[in-house]
């Protein structure tokens, strides 16, 4: 092991970014994996009907971060793709509106024919629960969409997801729902939105092919836990509690379970994701071929179910997650001399878009190497 100047515990956005800058910079560097690939949540491959999917739910990428997009575009050549998600109201296709919140929506919903932003302006005026901090997700849903909206569009599918209800769930939830005054249907509005080419995989090995990097793959971080103080810096961006062994309780991640359908024909819906808030045990179906560009005569859909069990996907925003995950942080911090970092979603116990991820790590780095 002393041959390796860093050990990188975890091969997803967070390990693969710190593996390539510090090998960019003659560090030796391991990294491990306990599966059986790279890419963490973001693996995705070659399916039986040579369609190529994300075994792990689908991923798409924006950012208006500059430095992050110059960043991604050395490893892939990436494809322009505008996310949309509609909503099947009453499962049955007789109600599809367009999320975000926007006119279309609201004209959909109350059979309305609101032309403009201000006209859009005073119907959110007259419909939203005026409450200036929402404690909770529920208000600040009924802060932003109204009561009707929150219902119909947001309430039951929260709480699939979660299993939790809003009013159980901090603010930040809701706060994510974005809610437009005009006819944008794009669920994002970031300046650059794209798929990489030819998938995450192949990025993620670009980014790993430097000689300086070894990977290992189905490795446990138990193997080298005893040995971390024979490295100059170790990175761990697996879940915080994990680490150490558990000795607070466990934090609360909620999972996700995916059943995949290859189907006769070239397309299934009309769009990548259509949200099921209030009908079926799944949340949505993906039909990512919308956004990959992939041609092919069939096409395969993704039913996305939330679950406990499984692989750590969200960290559960409640008070009670977040007061143990200060207890987990404290114990961290006593670590920093010795240089270990946590970093990541599920080691910072905090959601990252994919690009907040990269520049997270890519900020570590530069921290790292600027001593500060």
């Amino acid at each position: 092991m002393n041959k390796y100047d860093l050990l990188i515990i975890g091969a997803g956005i967070s390990g693969c970014t710190l593996a390539e800058r510090f090998a960019s910079i003659g560090k030796k560097v391991l990294i491990i994996d306990k599966r059986n690939h790279i890419g963490g949540n973001c693996y995705d491959f070659l399916d039986n009907a040579g369609i190529l999917i994300p075994k792990y739910g689908p991923h798409f990428f924006h950012t208006n971060y500059e430095e992050v997009w110059s960043y991604v575009n050395r490893f892939s050549e990436w494809i322009p793709y505008n996310h949309k998600v509609f909503s099947d109201v009453n499962g049955d296709g007789s109600l599809l509106v367009s999320i975000p919140v926007n006119i279309n929506t609201v004209n959909k919903m109350f059979n309305l024919k609101i032309k403009n932003e201000q006209e859009m302006k005073k119907w959110l005026e007259k419909n939203v629960e005026k409450i200036e901090n929402p404690k909770n997700s529920e208000e600040s849903a009924l802060n932003r969409v109204g009561k009707v909206l929150y219902e119909k569009l947001f309430k039951n599918y929260t709480k699939k997801q979660w299993d939790k209800l809003p009013s159980e769930l901090d603010s930040s939830v809701m706060n994510r729902i974005p809610v437009r005054t005009n006819f944008d249907e794009r669920y994002f509005t970031d300046k650059y939105q794209a798929m990489p080419k030819k998938g995450y995989t192949k990025l993620f090995e670009k980014m790993l092919k430097n000689p300086n990097i070894s990977v290992k793959l189905n490795t446990d971080f138990l193997n080298y836990k005893e040995n971390l103080n024979e490295f100059e810096m170790v990175f761990f961006t697996g879940r915080i509690d994990s680490f150490f062994q558990y000795k607070f309780k466990k934090l609360e991640y909620r999972s996700l379970k995916f059943e995949f359908k290859t189907i006769e024909k070239e397309y299934f819906q009309k769009a990548a994701q259509i949200n099921y808030p209030n009908t079926e045990e799944f949340t949505r179906i993906t039909e990512i071929k919308h956004a990959t560009g992939q041609k092919n005569k069939k096409t395969t859909i993704i039913y996305e179910y939330p679950t406990w069990e499984g692989e750590p996907y969200y960290p559960v925003p409640t008070k009670d997650n977040k007061e143990l995950y200060e207890k987990y942080k404290n114990e961290a911090k006593k670590l920093e001399p010795e240089k270990i970092y946590f970093v990541g979603r599920l080691a910072e116990y905090k959601y990252f878009n994919m690009d907040e991820a990269f520049l997270n790590a890519l900020n570590l780095f530069e921290s790292i190497k600027n001593g500060k």
